[in-house]
């Protein structure tokens, strides 16, 4: 292991986490290029606008899964717990990034909730049940693991 000092072992919840945020960071830039490929054959030079959401999407939710890693990293929970809270969170982040890309594929809007396609509403539901309890979970755990 490279660095100084002693090497941190880090929990197999974290690893997996750690992982995907890597490939979530992955497909980001992987949506650059398909954003600036719109971009140079664009007579606007824009791409369409669920393009540049996809890829603005996934460079933040790269970013926001190596917070989550970090804070389960440093959790009172066990492993599952925290693996499975993270897990429901980073499915939401990749269900969004999919939607985005899907009307992008499509050039079928600009606007996903101006004339949402069945179920819209019921995923937003679902997403912010999962992602705000899945994070409410993991720093719970943070918390109890570092201050209580």
């Amino acid at each position: 292991m490279g660095g100084y000092g002693n090497p941190m072992e880090l929990g197999i919840d974290t690893k997996v986490v750690l992982l995907l945020s890597g490939l979530i960071l992955l497909w980001a830039l992987v949506l650059g290029i398909w954003k600036y490929q719109q971009m140079a054959t664009s007579e606007t030079a824009q791409a369409h606008a669920y393009v540049d959401i996809a890829h603005r999407a996934a460079l933040m939710y790269s970013f926001a899964t190596l917070v989550l890693a970090a804070l389960v990293q440093f959790s009172a929970w066990p492993a599952a717990v925290d693996l499975t809270a993270a897990l429901v969170v980073i499915a939401f982040f990749a269900g969004a990034i999919v939607g985005y890309v899907v009307h992008g594929i499509l050039r079928d809007t600009d606007n996903q909730f101006r004339h949402p396609v069945r179920g819209t509403h019921a995923f937003m539901v679902a997403l912010i049940v999962g992602e705000v309890g899945g994070l409410a979970v993991i720093l719970a755990g943070f918390v109890k693991g570092q201050f209580l």
